[in-house]
């Protein structure tokens, strides 16, 4: 791997969600705003929804002007008061999407049911809600003896390699890719990664979505340790590509 490319690993990414990020995240959900519509719609001030919900209007102010996050018990008491159930706050709002995905935000994750991962990665649309696709950055790292965990998932995938060489099986057939080769396969039969060289390979990689098929469908092509996932759906702390939340 290039000398950029290892700058990129050692940089890169934390290990956890931090709190500018989590506040963030609940800053999209625009619930203050949602909140004040649901009062001015009814003609209600905040002293009057106050005595509603038992919560005070000082309270009630912070809690539209975003200066503080309710919790789920306070949430409810104000959806009841509007006959709306809870989820009318996180629901999606039809808007233009443009959503960009700093760096330094991300966080990187290891490959998931294995003692020793064989790569790592990175959500590069977890700020996107209900998204139809699910873009990747992973990393590859060499082993002695990979433990390579076969998995699959409705829809589709596309792997385009950055640097260095990874090997690829996707049902009964191999392939080694190298920088600028690009793969693109039915994610519903079983496949996994390993890195073919000493140093480690980098990728971008794109999952499609596409719903589970009618119970009458043939039943997707499987091999021995195979798991069934789903793509992300949505990504406080993303799984890794094709494994299950």
């Amino acid at each position: 791997m290039t000398d950029t490319a290892t700058v990129r690993s050692e940089e890169t990414q934390k290990s956890q969600v931090d709190d500018e990020t989590t506040e963030r995240f609940i800053a999209e959900k625009h619930i203050g705003e949602r909140i004040k519509r649901l009062r001015l719609k009814k003609s209600m001030g905040l002293v009057e929804l106050g005595k509603h919900t038992g919560l005070s209007a000082s309270f009630l102010s912070q809690l539209e002007t975003g200066r503080v996050v309710p919790t789920l018990r306070n949430l409810a008491r104000i959806a009841m008061v509007f006959s709306k159930d809870l989820s009318y706050f996180f629901e999606t709002e039809p808007h233009s999407i443009f959503r960009i995905h700093r760096r330094k935000d991300r966080v990187r994750l290891p490959q998931t049911g294995v003692e020793s991962p064989t790569y790592f990665f990175e959500s590069l649309g977890y700020m996107v809600p209900d998204r139809h696709m699910d873009p990747y950055f992973a990393e590859f790292v060499p082993q002695q003896s990979p433990e390579t965990k076969p998995h699959m998932h409705p829809g589709f995938e596309f792997l385009y390699v950055l640097d260095g060489e990874l090997g690829l099986q996707h049902g009964e057939h191999q392939a080694t890719l190298g920088p600028g080769d690009a793969v693109y396969f039915d994610s519903s039969t079983a496949h996994s990664y390993s890195c073919a060289g000493t140093k480690p390979a980098s990728a971008l990689i794109v999952t499609m979505h596409q719903p589970l098929p009618a119970p009458s469908a043939a039943p997707p092509r499987h091999i021995p340790g195979a798991t069934l996932a789903r793509p992300l759906s949505i990504a406080q702390v993303p799984p890794s590509p094709g494994e299950k939340r």
